[in-house]
């Protein structure tokens, strides 16, 4: 009889540790937060660069320009979603957002009313060809509309002729070879210089559009979230760069070898502004 108490009596403890150990796992899983997915949109498109906040931690992160998100949560936290355009909307995690890990929201435009309307008195009639007339021009463009007015120029008279239209060109009398014409010697053209003049301002122009060609090229995500350059700092590590002859090669058209020097550069230039 004694050893049947025994029996029962241990039943009991391990179906009372059973079930403790059920309410403390289930408690533990009621705390242990989860990363779900979700999706940010309004009646137009979705939503870029909305404010998401989870209420009972504090943290929060921002939609992508997909509208996108991920962030940490669990049964029956509060998530507050704001945007400029759009009204404030607070959301409750269900059971099923956790299990899913999936959540959609939509928003709505905010709607701006305006107070009062202040109407002032004019003299327009509401026609436009009597209205054009009363209004009054800018002094400058008036002017201008003066000096350059060529409606009582007649077109038809033909003028003198220029005496320097006439005029031979100079000759170049720089070149000491000139003289020496035709005896096997070459002679300097008088528009030499002006090539050169073209083609430094040529390059200096390709230069100018580098940064701005090599940024539409390869997309902001590679350089300010790959290579986690600073927004603020992106010319300055074109200019680190540039001794190794990026511009070189994106003349040459190699940008995979452009893209090997910004990975391997940005590395050493991440260190040497932290140390700044």
């Amino acid at each position: 009889m004694k050893f049947v108490k025994i029996i029962v009596n241990m039943q009991k403890k391990l179906l009372l540790l059973f079930l403790l150990a059920f309410v403390v796992s289930s408690s533990f899983s009621q705390l242990r937060r989860t990363i779900i997915n979700g999706k940010v949109t309004d009646s137009l498109s979705t939503v870029r660069n909305a404010n998401i906040i989870n209420l009972k931690t504090n943290q929060g992160t921002f939609t992508s320009d997909n509208g996108e998100f991920r962030i940490f949560v669990k049964e029956g936290d509060s998530l507050r979603f704001s945007s400029v355009q759009h009204i404030t909307k607070f959301v409750v995690v269900k059971k099923n957002n956790v299990l899913e890990k999936l959540l959609k929201i939509k928003l709505k435009y905010r709607t701006i009313v305006l107070d009062s309307i202040v109407l002032k008195k004019h003299n327009l009639s509401g026609r436009l060809g009597i209205d054009t007339k009363d209004v009054p021009f800018n002094k400058k463009d008036s002017l201008l509309r003066e000096v350059m007015n060529l409606s009582d120029v007649d077109m038809n008279v033909v003028g003198p002729i220029d005496e320097i239209d006439k005029a031979k060109p100079p000759l170049n009398n720089t070149d000491p070879t000139v003289n020496f014409a035709g005896a096997g010697a070459s002679v300097t053209m008088a528009f030499k210089h002006s090539e050169r003049l073209w083609a430094l301002r040529k390059e200096l122009a390709r230069k100018k559009d580098f940064p701005y060609k090599i940024m539409s090229e390869l997309g902001e995500k590679f350089f300010f979230e790959q290579l986690k350059i600073p927004v603020e700092n992106y010319f300055h590590f074109l200019e680190y760069c540039n001794p190794l002859g990026i511009e070189k090669l994106h003349k040459e058209d190699k940008v995979l070898d452009i893209i090997k020097v910004f990975i391997r550069e940005s590395k050493t230039y991440l260190e040497v502004i932290k140390k700044e």
